[in-house]
């Protein structure tokens, strides 16, 4: 090999490896943060953490969504999550209770509302107003397992305060979470559902809303760093973000109303 056709070859393979360690370098680089958030925040949290991601070269953010109840087991037994935000302001008490939440970063970024939803179309029951749960046609009525579905302990307190809960709990269907139930009315497999007005506005051709209800404590939505998480600063930058004007008209165009 002559020298020049040498010298060549040893340029071609330093360019190559410059090449390979430009390519690692941001993978090298990406901090990945994990935000355990209510099922009812989904669409919004995509969209902020989209946002959020653009802001922050480098960072991705790994949402894990479900019912705010499971996701405080989840955090209380060692989950690798870094924010925490929750559908009430009870679950995530629990996990400041359990010693999991660094208390001082919580902040409340939301408030929501309870709503009475039926199939937009082919219901069977004649559903108008609340009372109407206990007529002769409606069969079957969705809510959240209130046990780990905040909406669900709403909706019964709603039914309580009303003095309808031991008419309508032999109708009652538990889904794992608000959107499960959104769901069971979107299909038609239930007569009635109480959900959110964010959950009940992503599908206006498939379920009506009958009314927004009272009788249960504010749908607030706080949010909080895990104590356990290994990237705090950046941790407590997601959750002072979540209140940033960005973020915050993000939410409000999801259906929520600023906290």
């Amino acid at each position: 090999m002559t020298t020049g056709a040498a010298r060549s070859r040893r340029g071609f393979i330093a360019a190559a490896g410059w090449a390979l360690l430009a390519l690692a370098l941001p993978v090298a680089a990406q901090q990945t943060l994990s935000v355990s958030a209510a099922s009812s925040l989904g669409e919004a949290m995509r969209a902020v953490s989209a946002r959020f991601e653009a802001a922050h070269p480098g960072v991705r953010v790994r949402l894990n969504l479900g019912a705010s109840g499971l996701l405080v087991q989840q955090v209380v037994h060692g989950a690798p999550v870094d924010v925490f935000v929750s559908a009430d302001p009870e679950a995530l008490q629990r996990a400041v209770d359990a010693g999991v939440i660094a208390a001082d970063s919580r902040r409340d970024i939301a408030r929501n509302s309870l709503v009475l939803v039926v199939p937009a179309t082919g219901g069977r029951a004649d559903v108008r107003a609340l009372v109407d749960l206990t007529g002769p046609t409606v069969r079957r009525v969705a809510i959240g397992k209130p046990a780990s579905v905040p909406a669900g302990r709403y909706a019964m307190q709603v039914l309580d305060a009303a003095g309808l809960s031991a008419q309508v709990q032999p109708r009652l269907v538990f889904g794992d979470n608000v959107r499960q139930v959104l769901d069971y009315v979107a299909r038609g497999e239930v007569d009635a559902g109480f959900v959110y007005r964010s959950d009940a506005a992503m599908m206006p051709e498939r379920v009506r809303t009958v009314g927004v209800l009272g009788g249960h404590s504010p749908v607030v939505y706080p949010a909080a760093v895990v104590s356990a998480s290994r990237q705090q600063p950046l941790a407590r930058e997601f959750v002072a973000y979540l209140l940033s004007p960005e973020a915050q008209a993000l939410l409000v165009r999801h259906g929520f109303s600023a906290p």
